[in-house]
This record gives structure tokens, sequence and C-alpha cells, in this order.
């Protein structure tokens, strides 16, 4: 029997604007699968970011439930949700929020010394994660000195360096072009199948349903299929 690593139990998120409540997510129950790729899909402003910040831990919902195997995240300490973003999960955000004083290989190394990776092995670590994207030739190159997609690539190395058991991407293919898209795409896929992490990623991609092995569809902040 598949194990669940997430599931959510009715969550909501409402956001006030200019005196009016905004239901962003209404009611929404997931369940993810370890060791699995799960696609969030919708149009703009169907909430799909915002539910992938609340599974993330990045905001608490207004109400309802997010279990991390059997740990309700809306009920631990702060202290020990910050230990889950750091250490649990990894995300790479749309924004890819990469430093631009830093170069590749500064970026994720300072990412593993967030998480509490061993210092000795950092350097190591980073190298390796920069040749499983193909960019160890790049590692001493700063975000604007790379394209696009290479910027992406790094991100998401960033992302998984740690060893996550979860890693989130938010719309990781939206800016680039469909070739640069496909290696990046290539790339979310063998984290899945060769490296067993959990991937949650946003899209309204439909060309990129197809490599999913769950895809749930978002409309007005709630689940309208599967």
């Amino acid at each position: 029997m598949a194990e669940i690593i997430l599931k959510t139990v009715n969550v909501c998120r409402d956001f006030k604007t200019a005196g009016e409540t905004v239901h962003a997510v209404k009611n929404v129950n997931i369940e993810i699968e370890k060791g699995t790729l799960t696609i969030l899909r919708g149009r703009s402003g169907s909430g799909k970011t915002t539910l992938l910040n609340q599974l993330s831990a990045l905001d608490m919902p207004t109400s309802g439930s997010v279990f991390f195997h059997d740990t309700d995240l809306t009920k631990i300490s702060e202290a020990k949700r910050d230990d889950y973003r750091r250490t649990k999960s990894g995300f790479a955000f749309q924004s890819l929020a990469l430093l631009s004083f830093l170069t590749a290989y500064e970026n994720i190394e300072f990412a593993l010394r967030v998480a509490g990776y061993p210092a000795k092995k950092r350097r190591e670590r980073a190298q390796e994660c920069l040749t499983m994207v193909d960019l160890k030739k790049r590692m001493n190159h700063r975000p604007g000195e790379m394209s696009g997609g290479e910027q992406q690539r790094v991100a998401i190395a960033r992302a998984f360096s740690h060893y996550p058991e979860l890693l989130f991407a938010d719309e990781p293919t939206a800016a680039l072009d469909t070739h640069t898209g496909l290696v990046v795409v290539d790339l979310i896929k063998s984290l899945v199948k060769e490296h067993g992490i959990t991937v949650v990623m946003t899209t309204h991609d439909m060309g990129l349903m197809s490599i999913a092995d769950k895809v749930y569809t978002l409309q007005d902040g709630e689940i309208i299929d599967e």
C-alpha cells in the first residue's frame, strides 16, 4: 500500500483585502504519495500557489490541517515548522530567489549551511548537485552571468541539495523556452524516479500533465477534479 507523505484536511486560506474576504483556497482535501510527482494545475488566480504555500508551511491555513506523515503542521511550534522547511523540504521559487552576489556554488553551499549539513561535506555535495544539473562548469558564475534556464537548474539543485523528502516547485518552466523547459522537466522526473524525492509542482502548462503521477486541478480555490 502506498505511503502518504503529505495530506490536507479541509484546508482553507482566506485573505482580507479592501475590506473584503477573498477565499483563496476552499476546503481542499488531497493526498500525496511518497516518491511521486504531483501537479497542481489551474489558471492564474486559481489558488494553486496559495495551496503550495500551505503544503510547504511557508504559510498557514485559516482553517483545516496539513499533515506531514502523522504530524499536523498547523499544530506544532513555529520552530518545528522552521525545521520542517529547512531539513525535510526544499522549495524552488518561481522568482528563483537566488542570491545575486553569490556564485552558483555559493548559493548551494549557503543552503546546505542553513540546513545544518556537515561542514566537511558541503563542498563535495554542492559540486555533486551542480554536476547532476549539468552545471559544474558554471559553478563560479553568478546568477546574472547565467541564462534563465541555468538559473532555474541552480535553484532546483539548491532545493534538493540537503536530501529533502519533499521538493516544492512553483511554475518551474513558466519563464523558459520549450527546449529549456524540457531540460528542467527531465531533471524533475529524475529526482522522483532515481532519487525517490517526492515532488509537488504548480503549472498551467497542459503539456506537462502526462509526466505526473497525479494531477489536482484548481478553480477558484477548489479542487474540481483529479
